[in-house]
C-alpha cells in the first residue's frame, strides 16, 4: 500500500511510531496528484512547495518529540471558499480573479495549528451555488459529475489525492459529493464549527464539515475543527467534545429510525436495496428498527430555496450588478432570480424551517439516529440533465441530487453520509445518518460500527 492510500488515522498511527515521516506521506500524495490529477480536475491550485516545506517542519517536530496530535503532517485539500491567508480564494469564479485572503479562516487556523498539511485548495461549483461542480470529474468514472458543491474536496480524497479535506455543506453538498465518489462527509450541526472566514453562499443554512476515508478520520478532523468562535454569529457554544468512536461494533439498545416516507420515494433500486442492506447489518449488530414518519416534507424544497436564494443574492448584491458577466450562466440566473423574490417568502420559509425544527426534534425523541440514502441515484453521466423515475417523473439532477439531503441542512442537524456499496456500474451508493443536535458521537459511533463490519474499501479506480 501507498502512503497516500493511506487513512488518517493509519497515517497518524504511523507517523507517531516514526514508521512514516510527514516527508514520504505529502511525497506521496503530490506524486499521486502528477498521475491523476489532468483528468480528475479536483484541484483550483496545488501548493507543493509550501507543503513539502510544511512536511520537513513536520518531520523536525516529530523528530524532536514534538508531535502535536493525529493531523500534524496529515496532507489536506481545502475547498476554495475557505480562506487561506496569503492565498487566492476564487470560489471557482472568474469574480474572484484577483482575490487573495488576508487572513486565515478559522477552520484553516485550527488544522494548521494541528499541524495538517495543505496540499491545495479544491474546486467547488462556481460559488458553491450547484450540485454538480461541472469543472471536476468523479473519481471513479471521469465522464460522470463529481456532484457538489464540495466536488473537488470528495475526488481529492476518494482518489488518493488528499489524506482528507474540507467542503462546506448548504443543501447537502458535504455529503452528495462523497456519497458519489465513495468518501465519508459529515455535515455537522449548525454552528459547531465556526464559519469564519468561509465565502457564504446562505448564511442560516451554511456549514463547514470534513470529508474522508473512514468514519474514525471524519471524528479526528472533527476533534480539531469544533469549538466556539465570537466572530461567528451562529457559533455553538458547545465545548469541544471528543468524538473519535471506540473499537466496538455492538449497538445493542440504539434505536435507528427507518423513513416509511420521503427518503425512499422516487430512488434507483439498486440505491435502495444497498442501502437496506446496510440498514440490516445496524439490526445485525444490535440496533432496533424502529419505523418513522418524515414530518413537513411537501414544505422541504420550498423551504430549502425559499431560505437560500434570497441570502445567496443578498451576498452577491454588490458583484451581480458591478460584473454579471464574470458568473457562470446557471449561478447567474439563481442570484437574478432571489432579486425577484418577495421578503414574505423568505419570511415564511423562516418558519417554516422553525417549525420543521421543532417536529424533527419530536422525531428524534423516538429514535437515536435516522438511516435513509444520501442521493437516490449514484452518479449521472457529465451531460444528462434531468433523471426519470418509474411512474414517469422526470426530475432535474440538482433538485434530485438535494432532495434527500435537504432536511438535515435545514433544520441544522448533524449528518453522516457513510460508503455502503456499490451498484452494478461499479458507481458508489451512500447512506446518511441523521441525529439529534450535538449526536455527532452517536452518528460517528454508528457509522464506524457499520465500517467494521465491511472489507476495507478499495480506493477510487481512477
Amino acid at each position: 500500500m501507498q502512503p497516500y492510500e493511506l487513512s488518517l488515522a493509519a497515517a497518524a498511527d504511523a507517523i507517531r511510531a516514526q514508521e512514516l515521516s510527514p516527508v514520504e506521506l505529502v511525497g506521496s500524495v503530490l506524486d499521486r496528484i502528477e498521475k491523476v490529477e489532468p483528468r480528475l480536475e479536483a484541484y483550483v491550485t496545488v501548493t507543493a512547495e509550501q507543503a513539502r516545506r510544511a512536511a520537513r517542519e513536520a518531520e523536525q517536530d516529530v523528530a524532536a518529540g514534538g508531535l502535536r496530535g493525529p493531523l500534524h503532517g496529515i496532507p489536506m485539500g481545502l475547498k476554495d471558499l475557505i480562506d487561506v491567508a496569503g492565498a487566492a480564494t476564487t470560489a471557482s469564479s472568474r469574480v474572484r480573479a484577483d482575490h487573495r485572503a488576508e487572513a486565515d479562516s478559522t477552520v484553516a487556523a485550527r488544522l494548521t495549528a494541528a499541524g495538517a498539511v495543505l496540499i491545495g485548495k479544491t474546486h467547488t461549483h462556481e460559488f458553491a451555488y450547484g450540485l454538480t461542480t461541472p469543472q471536476t470529474n468523479n473519481a471513479w468514472d471521469t465522464g460522470r459529475v463529481a456532484g457538489g458543491s464540495s466536488g473537488g474536496s470528495a475526488v481529492a480524497v476518494a482518489a488518493g489525492t488528499a489524506t482528507f479535506a474540507l467542503g462546506t455543506d448548504t443543501g447537502g453538498s458535504i455529503r452528495v459529493p462523497s456519497a458519489l465518489n465513495g468518501v465519508v462527509g459529515l455535515k455537522p450541526t449548525y454552528g459547531l464549527v465556526p464559519r469564519h472566514g468561509v465565502t457564504s453562499l446562505s448564511w442560516s443554512l451554511d456549514h463547514v464539515g470534513p470529508i474522508t476515508r473512514t468514519v474514525e478520520d471524519a471524528a479526528l478532523v472533527l476533534d480539531a475543527l469544533a469549538g466556539y468562535d465570537p466572530r461567528d454569529p451562529a457559533s455553538l457554544a458547545a465545548s469541544a467534545a471528543h468524538h473519535r468512536p471506540g473499537g466496538s461494533t455492538d449497538l445493542t439498545g440504539l434505536r435507528v429510525g427507518v423513513p416509511s416516507n420521503y427518503y425512499f420515494d422516487h430512488v434507483d433500486p439498486e440505491v435502495e436495496a444497498t442501502v437496506r442492506r446496510a440498514i440490516d447489518r445496524l439490526e445485525s449488530l444490535g440496533a432496533r428498527l424502529v419505523d418513522v414518519e418524515i414530518p413537513m416534507t411537501r414544505y422541504i424544497q420550498a423551504t430549502q430555496w425559499g431560505l437560500m436564494v434570497p441570502e445567496a443574492t443578498a451576498y452577491h448584491e454588490r458583484t451581480l450588478r458591478a460584473v454579471p458577466e464574470l458568473y457562470q450562466a446557471d449561478v447567474r440566473i439563481l442570484l437574478e432570480a432571489g432579486e425577484l423574490m418577495p421578503a414574505g417568502d423568505y419570511l415564511r420559509a423562516q418558519r417554516s424551517r422553525t417549525l420543521m425544527r421543532q417536529a424533527w426534534a419530536r422525531v428524534l425523541d423516538d429514535v437515536d439516529v435516522i438511516a435513509a440514502p444520501t442521493v437516490p441515484a449514484t452518479a449521472v453521466k457529465a451531460d444528462q440533465n434531468t433523471l426519470t423515475w418509474s411512474d414517469g417523473t422526470v426530475e432535474g439532477v440538482s433538485d434530485a441530487y438535494v432532495r434527500l439531503s435537504a432536511p438535515a441542512s435545514i433544520t441544522g442537524v448533524p449528518s453522516l453520509s457513510v460508503p455502503v456499496g456499490h451498484d452494478t456500474a461499479g458507481l458508489p451508493i451512500g447512506m446518511q445518518l441523521l441525529g439529534r443536535p450535538l449526536g455527532e458521537p452517536v452518528l460517528l459511533r454508528v457509522g464506524h460500527a457499520y465500517e467494521q463490519t465491511q472489507p476495507a474499501r478499495e480506493p477510487a479506480t481512477v
